[in-house]
């Protein structure tokens, strides 16, 4: 019986992952179609990928597949015709990351969950093939052009915060869980106007359309692709591009640049900065926009505390860490003033 999941530690694989010499390509897809014995499918999934020498985060359910990957360019062909030689992803849109160092992942992850996507729907009259009709690039970008066209970013807030299309409307949460029902009572005004929904790829935004429609809602859009397809589409057919700023990512890049703008502030500063970081203090870890003034100010860390945490003994620091709850290791504004060891609110 093969192995089915790693044994190496994550510390080696990253050092593996820097020794390669063959360029990899990060990769994201996504289908809703229905797999009736996720594990087996798992398990399958698993033995393939790793002989193709694929890396990265794939979540498996009942409804579908979600996956953000990387794989060596040699393989790229290989992988695709794999895929799409499955019942149900014959025709699977690849998306290929705009701004790619291919040291996105070091590790191959799958896991089997109920949903590949959380969200929070108990209702059992709800149907995924009921959902918004697709908006490439082209029609997106026309449009908007109408005033009575709402745009609705369905990702979450530290997502919005760093880039976004040119008037889209914030659902301010963590999770998408809480979207859903947010966006449906936000528009529940304009039912019969052109509603276009995106996201990074297009997973939540074709959920979240397919929700609207459940609640009655009647013109509703979902960008195909996601930012990322709109972003290659928009470089490949010369087309106006209406993101501004990053398009932040779940791997270990934390975003790829979609335009030159940069529509976000540094947490501790205030400067315009975009780039997201993890506090260095392993007993934080708080995800945080940080500028490399600030960077080299706090040598990576999100406060004067967790500095000083990070220059004490490693037994002393490991004492600090036991019990600590991370939360959501999120910053959110909101909430700044209730974390009085994290990032200034002078913002």
């Amino acid at each position: 019986m093969p192995v089915l999941h790693n044994r190496v530690s994550q510390k080696e694989l990253k050092e593996l992952l820097y020794q390669e010499t063959e360029p990899r390509t990060t990769i994201s897809f996504y289908r809703y179609f229905p797999i009736p014995e996720p594990q087996k499918f798992r398990d399958e999934l698993y033995i393939a990928l790793r002989e193709k020498k694929v890396f990265g985060r794939i979540y498996v359910a009942t409804e579908g597949i979600n996956a953000q990957i990387s794989v060596p360019q040699s393989n790229f062909e290989d992988l695709a015709g794999y895929l799409r030689g499955h019942a149900g992803m014959e025709d699977l849109r690849l998306n290929i990351a705009v701004d790619d160092d291919g040291k996105s992942f070091w590790v191959l992850k799958i896991k089997v969950r109920d949903k590949i996507v959380a969200d929070g729907i108990d209702d059992p009259s709800f149907d995924m093939s009921k959902k918004g009709k697709y908006v490439d690039a082209e029609a997106f970008n026309r449009l908007t052009e109408d005033p009575d066209t709402i745009v609705v970013d369905m990702r979450n807030h530290y997502e919005y915060e760093v880039g976004h299309f040119d008037k889209a409307i914030e659902v301010p949460s963590d999770t998408f869980r809480e979207q859903l029902p947010m966006s449906a009572h936000l528009l529940t005004d304009n039912k019969e106007k052109n509603i276009i929904m995106y996201c990074t790829g297009g997973i939540r935004c074709e959920k979240a359309s397919a929700y609207l429609l459940h609640k009655g809602f009647t013109n509703v859009f979902h960008l195909e692709g996601g930012i990322i397809h709109y972003a290659n589409t928009v470089k490949e057919k010369g087309l106006e591009n209406k993101f501004r700023g990053k398009n932040f990512v779940f791997d270990d890049r934390l975003g790829e640049r979609i335009s030159d703008e940069i529509i976000a502030r540094c947490h501790q500063c205030g400067k315009p900065a975009d780039t997201h970081t993890n506090c260095r203090n392993e007993g934080c870890h708080l995800l945080f926009i940080q500028c490399a003034d600030c960077a080299t100010r706090y040598e990576g860390c999100c406060s004067e505390v967790c500095q000083e945490t990070i220059h004490l003994p490693g037994m002393e620091q490991k004492a600090r860490r036991q019990g600590h709850d991370k939360g959501a290791h999120i910053f959110n504004k909101s909430k700044a003033r209730l974390r009085p060891s994290g990032p200034s609110s002078n913002i």
